[in-house]
């Protein structure tokens, strides 16, 4: 029998801090921190526990560490070899040794305890006998690590509300979980949770209402303005965090029950880039087209534009493993981040010139002969093509467009080329621009031309970003797509999911309006009237973020679906309160293409209805009851899995009983015997001829360069402890003590410049807005670059400042890039 306790290890008051002290748990020694005084938040939220094992002295030292921060990262440096751990997620911040557990702990009145996991009967004060817990998924990254949701209990049995654990036993973070993943219980008992709709009254206030009201009320204004200006004036914006349950259902709504042409979701501003990319070069496209464990195992790893030691710090393990075995990891970033910190090799190109590097390698591996003939002649098509086009990225060019230097060329090419296996990964850096299809077929050419798709621990991959973007982009919640990744304009496409759905293929709206191009035409003749928004955050997370709130005021009908009140929820006229991940059954896929199980743990708050029973209740009142009536989320699956069989994300051979059963099958799965795919392209690409398209791609500056005016590039991105948008983890408490602020990352010579001191306030203006941050100076940036998190709205909004420029094949906004201007505030 598995047996929890919490264990008292001390007291609250042994505990001096900026120290450590070690204490004994189940024969194991665990090292307690107490932060130092001057980190915000009170004594528990500043506690911290890991392993006091350093993994490389095999010592009982980390105790006696001191402590230190950097990049708001909290660490201890082993007394032995000075490496640093990272207190909430026990990474090696300096890559030379293996990570260490991280131990739950809490104040309990006086006492510090520690939570113990053993196996065994023991009969000791406290202990609980394990029932087994709920086996779920984080709600929050691509990764979806493993976790156990329990009833918490107190040592004197009383009911507790519910505590989380990390499963060891699932492949993907074999038991460590991020900070955000231990707070995220939080959630479920949020004092801001919305537990009745809401509905605008005529003073323009929300107030509370029935779900018959609320209900009636949406219906009734959809077909008045359907019927004043035709179905495509009513639109449908998703999200990566909904389940595939939950996307398979909002895409048939919008099309059966809207009749509209006009759904599309948050993933267009995260992963469309790498996916159009993937589609063209492979003819299908998904994320790693590898488990993520073979990280492990490749010889070299190119992270371009992805900081996973604080996007998805559990991925840094496998980094980890890697390197141990002598691999050699490459960062390309205009920061030095945690992840960069962690490199072998770190390349800071200018903002926005990443297609020019990649252009540059190319030009180089044809030059120097790294290429490989053989794969080009067997495995590709357009490779001559392809190679007249890089011929004049000599790394001259590069180093006067990129500013990256011909010895750091040659040197990323020689950690890709020289080795028998070699990967390479890329993040929204790359992606996230005006030209980031171009700039990722660009690398995925590269990859092809070394022979590395296909191969062992090799290839290409993206790191997608959202809870569920992966399978989010699958099955029709996209502008231009089809359940089981089919095109919407494909006449044999169109007759399968037609046939599912009870329907004349001719009945099945056109592609429709990409996110922006949605959100663009509010108040044109033509635009949108209405639109009904599932988990998304519009006036926080999308460019030019105060425009975007003036053009969603401007709408006839906003509905919002959310656990939690968002910046547009505020805007709404009707707010629907819906079911969290621990209240809820449903199907993920991650960023492997591991389609997982997400389990309900408890009973959602009295009030609070699943997406799937908005829609169906929906449905009911616009005529088409018959078409959204399932008994449960599983019915929903097994027509999803009709949907998609004979697609490209085939799941017809997954059933909620495999998933029971085994941990995650990987699509594509065409039948219940097929034991799923993890690896693809080893011996055939997606395209007719089983070959690879590279692409020919020129390259093209950034849609707004630095001048005279607006002088300095201003990128954006996360926060290890905040997620999107932060309507969820800004209403954590530890999150919030440990990030409670966007900081504005500048390298000191330009703060020197323009007369900004550390932590002083600045506005950034570009010429699209105004925000304020607060100072950070530091040399992980470069000196004509400055960096801002995109987790906060109102006046330290980045996205107040970010361009609207798009690129014309993904529509991806441009976050990545786009010029500022500073001033001490």
């Amino acid at each position: 029998m598995t047996l929890r306790r919490w264990v008292r290890v001390c007291s609250l008051r042994e505990l001096e801090p900026g120290r450590g002290a070690a204490a004994l748990v189940d024969g194991q020694q665990v090292a307690i921190f107490l932060l130092p005084s001057e980190a915000i938040g009170e004594p528990a939220s500043r506690l911290r526990a890991i392993d006091n094992r350093d993994p490389m002295s095999g010592a009982n030292v980390l105790a006696r560490g001191l402590l230190g921060s950097t990049d708001d990262t909290d660490y201890v440096a082993s007394p032995m070899y000075k490496h640093r751990f990272d207190l909430d997620s026990g990474r090696c911040l300096d890559g030379v040794s293996a990570g260490v557990r991280v131990w739950p702990v809490r104040v309990w009145g006086s006492s510090v305890e520690v939570l113990s996991v053993t196996t065994g009967a023991g009969g000791l004060p406290g202990e609980v006998p394990d029932e087994g817990g709920t086996a779920t998924h984080c709600p929050f990254c691509a990764l979806q690590c493993g976790m156990r949701l329990r009833p918490a209990v107190d040592l004197d049995g009383a009911g507790r509300g519910v505590d989380v654990e990390s499963d060891a036993s699932f492949p993907v973070n074999e038991g460590r979980m991020c900070i955000k993943g231990w707070a995220s219980v939080g959630l479920i008992t949020n004092p801001d949770r919305l537990r009745h709709p809401l509905v605008r009254d005529r003073a323009g206030r929300l107030t509370s209402a029935s779900w018959d009201l609320a209900l009636d009320e949406i219906a009734g204004r959809i077909q008045a303005i359907q019927a004043a200006h035709g179905s495509d004036a009513v639109g449908v914006f998703g999200s990566g965090a909904l389940t595939n349950e939950k996307a398979y259902l909002l895409g048939k709504f919008a099309r059966v029950a809207l009749r509209s042409a006009n759904i599309d979701y948050n993933g267009r501003y995260c992963m469309s880039s790498a996916a159009a990319a993937q589609n063209r070069a492979f003819g299908i496209d998904r994320g790693l087209p590898f488990p993520i464990s073979d990280i492990a195992d490749t010889a070299t790893l190119v992270l371009w534009g992805a900081n996973p030691a604080d996007t998805m710090p559990p991925l840094m393990q496998w980094v980890e493993k890697m390197q141990a075995q002598g691999g050699t990891l490459v960062v390309v970033d205009p920061r030095r981040t945690a992840t960069a910190q962690a490199a072998d090799l770190h390349i800071q190109p200018v903002p926005g010139t990443d297609l020019a590097v990649a252009l540059g390698l190319l030009c180089l591996a044809e030059v120097s002969g790294a290429i490989d003939g053989h794969y080009l002649g067997e495995r590709t098509a357009g490779w001559d093509e392809v190679r007249r086009s890089v011929s004049a990225w000599d790394p001259g060019r590069v180093e006067s467009v990129a500013g990256v230097s011909r010895s750091q060329l040659r040197r990323l090419l020689d950690a890709l080329a020289r080795p028998s296996s070699s990967m390479l990964l890329t993040g929204r850096g790359p992606e996230q621009q005006s030209k980031g299809v171009d700039t990722v077929n660009a690398l995925i050419n590269l990859m092809l031309a070394l022979g590395r798709v296909g191969r062992p621990a090799s290839g290409y991959g993206c790191l997608t970003g959202q809870a569920n973007g992966q399978g989010g982009r699958e099955h029709g919640q996209k502008a231009d797509q089809l359940p089981g990744y089919r095109s919407i304009t494909s006449p044999p496409d169109r007759a399968a999911v037609a046939a599912i759905w009870g329907l004349d293929p001719e009945d099945l709206p056109g592609p429709g309006l990409s996110a922006i191009q949605m959100l663009n035409s509010i108040g044109t003749p033509d635009g949108l009237r209405g639109l009904l928004v599932f988990g998304s955050d519009l006036s926080v997370a999308s460019p030019v973020a105060g425009r975007i709130s003036e053009r969603l005021e401007a709408l006839e009908l906003l509905v919002v679906a959310d656990a939690l009140l968002s910046r547009t929820a505020r805007l709404a006229h009707v707010v629907l309160p819906v079911t969290q991940w621990a209240e809820e059954d449903g199907t993920t896929t991650n960023l492997e293409g591991r389609v997982i199980r997400r389990r309900r743990a408890l009973e959602p708050p009295v009030g609070v209805r699943t997406d799937i029973d908005v829609l169906a209740g929906l449905a009911e009142r616009l005529g088409v009851a018959d078409k959204f009536r399932f008994a449960s989320t599983e019915a929903v699956f097994e027509e999803l899995r009709r949907a998609s069989a004979g697609g490209r994300a085939d799941y017809s051979g997954i059933s909620y009983r495999r998933l029971d059963t085994e941990p995650g099958v990987f699509w594509p799965c065409p039948s219940d015997t097929h034991s799923g795919t993890p690896r693809l392209f080893a011996e055939r690409f997606e395209h007719p001829d089983g070959r690879a398209r590279m692409a020919a791609v020129g390259y093209r500056q950034a849609g707004e360069e630095p001048d005279a005016d607006y002088p300095v590039y201003l990128t954006t991105g996360r926060y290890r402890e905040h997620y999107n948008s932060g309507n969820q983890t800004r209403r954590l408490e530890r999150l919030a003590l440990a990030k409670p602020a966007p900081l504005l990352q500048l390298h000191p010579l330009l703060a020197g410049r323009l007369g900004i001191a550390e932590g002083s306030s600045v506005v950034v203006e570009s010429r699209r807005g105004s925000a304020v941050f607060r100072a950070d100076l530091t040399s992980d940036i470069r000196q004509d670059t400055v960096f801002a998190p995109f987790h906060w709205d109102g006046e330290c909004s980045a996205n107040r400042l970010t361009s609207t420029a798009l690129d014309p094949i993904s529509k991806m906004p441009e976050f990545k890039v786009c010029a500022v201007r500073l001033r001490p505030a």
